[in-house]
């Protein structure tokens, strides 16, 4: 569900931007007739899902979330991490965020004709809603949540997350500036996608654009 940091970690393509949402999509996708350009894309996605769920600090702050939303942590930490991505959001790059989210909605929609379903759907109210917009406020990020309690497809007490971000707010967040720029490095040393990093990626007013600097 941490759509932005995928996407945050995609190159600069409409390819790369599919493949590395479609992680989220896979499920009865034949990866032998993808091209190459989209499959390494999911082969990148999967890389960062890896290096997450294995990350010990990001294990230790699902512990955080209270029993009877502890099952679906992961869910709430994709979303709130992309609300942090976006509140440090200076930290990791400089271009202008505006500018990274219109035109990440762009190349999506470039490729929105050959995605499976689902994800058509999703990639379209996320645009037209500007689902990143809407992360980069805490109401946002609750009102994002609870509307995933109400898609999940049997009773939970997911509903009402956002009180428990609230309550360990800080220590998610210190979770996050510690986590983050070690991924950054982890996709940056595997460069599953091309043999080196770039470094100048998205329109931008500034002159020079960091990539997870």
């Amino acid at each position: 569900m941490n759509y932005l940091a995928h996407l945050f970690l995609a190159q600069n393509t409409a390819d790369s931007h599919f493949g590395n949402l479609l992680g989220d999509f896979r499920r009865g996708v034949s990866t032998e007739q993808l091209p190459r350009p989209v499959y390494l894309g999911l082969k990148n996605h999967l890389l960062v899902d890896k290096f997450t769920d294995k990350n010990e600090q990001v294990r230790q702050a699902k512990q955080l979330f209270s029993p009877q939303r502890r099952r679906f942590a992961g869910v709430a930490l994709d979303v709130l991490f992309d609300h942090f991505l976006i509140r440090h959001w200076s930290r990791f790059s400089s271009t202008e965020f505006a500018n990274f989210r219109n035109h990440a909605y762009t190349l999506l929609l470039r490729r929105q004709s050959h995605m499976p379903q689902a994800m058509q759907q999703v990639v379209a109210r996320m645009s037209d809603q500007d689902w990143f917009s809407t992360y980069a406020h805490l109401d946002g990020v609750a009102l994002a949540l609870d509307n995933i309690a109400k898609r999940i497809r049997f009773n939970n007490e997911f509903a009402g997350s956002i009180n428990d971000i609230e309550q360990h707010f800080e220590q998610f967040e210190a979770v996050f500036l510690h986590f983050f720029p070690l991924l950054c490095e982890h996709v940056q040393h595997h460069a599953i996608e091309q043999g080196k990093i770039e470094t100048k990626k998205y329109p931008s007013s500034s002159s020079g654009i960091s990539y997870c600097k």
